[in-house]
């Protein structure tokens, strides 16, 4: 699967976003959405997700930084698909753990896309680009 790109949106007054036609026919009918780093939300096919649970599966359960992983992961997770228009309806909880309000971005991480504020997108883009800049200034010896 072969998620690119970068989509804006609006979550309109019922709490729907418009998932972009590229991302529906990768994505499939139905699909998962769930809490990601950094205060954005994952969106993965259903093939996606089942191997990721197969992955964390693996882990220790034993692990407390397993368990609480699994919890703040799996927990809020929901089967969604999308409407007639293209739009799917993103749960409160994680629309307010996402901090999304009006404007938003889709962005595809090739296996599963990311759902962020455009202003914590923009605000975590500029930290990045300054981040990999002095990284790479660093690695050439600068």
């Amino acid at each position: 699967m072969r998620l690119m790109g970068e989509h804006a949106h609006t979550v309109d007054a019922k709490g729907r976003i418009i998932l972009p036609a590229d991302f529906r026919e990768e994505l499939g009918e139905h699909f998962v959405i769930t809490k990601g780093h950094e205060s954005c939300l994952y969106i993965y096919s259903e093939s996606s997700w089942e191997a990721l649970i197969e992955e964390l599966s693996k882990k220790k359960f034993s692990n407390p930084k397993v368990r609480a992983y699994e919890r703040f992961f799996l927990a809020p997770a929901r089967v969604l698909e999308c409407d007639r228009q293209g739009r799917f309806l993103v749960p409160s909880m994680l629309r307010k753990y996402a901090l999304l309000e009006k404007d938003v971005v889709l962005a595809g991480m090739l296996d599963h896309v990311e759902v962020w504020s455009k202003k914590e997108w923009e605000s975590y883009n500029e930290s990045a680009m300054a981040t990999i800049a002095a990284e790479s200034l660093d690695d050439i010896g600068v």
